[in-house]
């Protein structure tokens, strides 16, 4: 296909920096990197810093997605033991110099014995999933292979996914936020609407391949496909192209975007946006933008999940007698009761002033009483305590009752 042809003159691994074997999280580093210090927006009017930092994107849309980079390192593999003469040591070549008769005779003289085996049984139907599907893979071959090949070749021309990242405050990430965000990427080319032709023109069906982009060819046993050369595998041909994206139907332009952060993210969640990633080539579907969201600590509250979590200063007679206390949450203050007896630490629970979910209903409030001693007490508030602890031990009460470290 058109992308792979593109594959086999480029090293990736190269331009952003990494080996082969580099893991999923080292390529994503390295293209950040790369993005982060080359990004237009950085440097404005600088092409160099500009190429970069498209090479580095167009690099990371192949070997950052698991399935493309599986594809490539094949596709080089298969380049580098010489391409598909790699497989004439098996006899797989007969179908280049003509000799495919003998090879499927071969085949017939060694199976078809009347048992019931036959080379249909080895090569399988479209449908079998035989050796025939394996092969027919490979060399994008075998029966429908042209409307096969053609629709890897239009997914091929799918824009490439975009990544980006935000920073919100706690209770902006609690409650949902709408953001905005400014993106500098392949976009559709607004002279020729991603037509690629010049305005008052439009692309026509290529007559050489019938608008499949491919060009396929039976060669005995084994179908053949491959990009159609006079439209480059997009299956339409331009006579006067668009000026402004030289025939491409996409433009690098700076864009702003609003990006709807739903109520509960947490933090390293990715919000995804369909379509909104870098445009594919002549109108092709767009790729999706995919937003990181990080999020700030609160100096109030934390959060266990849908619950949100708060401490709470209480002095030692309302833990010992209980009392009310006001506390706040996301959106609003509540009174809560402490029960007479309260220890200190003790976790309070109101129900549905948490975090909000998805399903309109919120998680709980959880409130953590703290016991807090004044640093002095004048001489009233001492005599009132003296006599306190007097009438703890009248009364037996020992702190220490239950505690282990009391038999030691």
């Amino acid at each position: 296909m058109a992308a792979q042809r593109e594959w086999a003159d480029k090293d990736y691994y190269k331009d952003l920096g990494v080996t082969r074997g580099a893991s999923e999280d080292e390529i994503k580093k390295a293209y950040r990197k790369i993005a982060r210090d080359n990004h237009p927006d950085s440097h404005p009017g600088d092409s160099s810093a500009e190429d970069r930092f498209k090479q580095a994107s167009e690099a990371y849309a192949v070997i950052g997605d698991i399935k493309k980079r599986k594809e490539y390192d094949e596709l080089k593999d298969m380049l580098a033991s010489g391409g598909l003469g790699g497989f004439g040591g098996h006899g797989f070549n007969t179908a280049r110099n003509g000799a495919s008769g003998s090879f499927r005779t071969t085949f017939n003289s060694n199976f078809d014995t009347g048992s019931g085996f036959s080379t249909s049984d080895l090569f399988g139907s479209e449908s079998s999933g035989g050796i025939g599907d394996i092969l027919g893979g490979l060399f994008n071959g075998g029966r429908g292979s042209a409307s096969a090949a053609a629709t890897r070749g239009q997914r091929n021309l799918r824009g490439a996914d975009v990544e980006t990242e935000i920073t919100l405050d706690f209770r902006e990430a609690t409650r949902g936020a709408t953001v905005p965000i400014r993106l500098t990427n392949p976009s559709p080319c607004q002279q020729c609407h991603s037509s690629g032709a010049k305005p008052g023109s439009s692309p026509h069906t290529c007559h050489t391949c019938d608008g499949d982009g491919v060009i396929s060819e039976n060669r005995g046993a084994f179908g053949f496909s491959e990009p159609c050369s006079t439209c480059g595998g997009t299956g339409s041909k331009i006579d006067d192209p668009c000026t402004a994206c030289d025939g491409s139907g996409v433009t690098t332009r700076t864009r702003t975007i609003t990006v709807r952060v739903p109520s509960g993210v947490v933090d390293g969640q990715r919000v995804r946006l369909a379509g909104q990633g870098e445009a594919g080539l002549r109108g092709r579907p767009a790729g999706d933008l995919f937003v990181t969201v990080h999020v700030r600590p609160d100096k109030l509250f934390t959060r266990k999940g849908d619950d949100l979590c708060v401490t709470v200063p209480a002095s030692f007679a309302e833990l010992a007698l209980g009392g009310v206390v006001t506390v706040p949450t996301l959106d609003s203050k509540v009174r809560v009761k402490i029960p007479a007896g309260t220890n200190d630490g003790r976790t309070l629970r109101v129900r549905g002033r948490g975090v909000p979910k998805r399903n309109q209903s919120s998680g709980d409030l959880l409130v953590t009483v703290k016991v807090t001693i004044p640093p002095q007490l004048d001489e009233g508030a001492a005599s009132a305590l003296r006599s306190y602890a007097a009438e703890e031990q009248r009364i037996g009460f020992d702190p220490r009752a239950d505690w282990p470290g009391k038999e030691g």
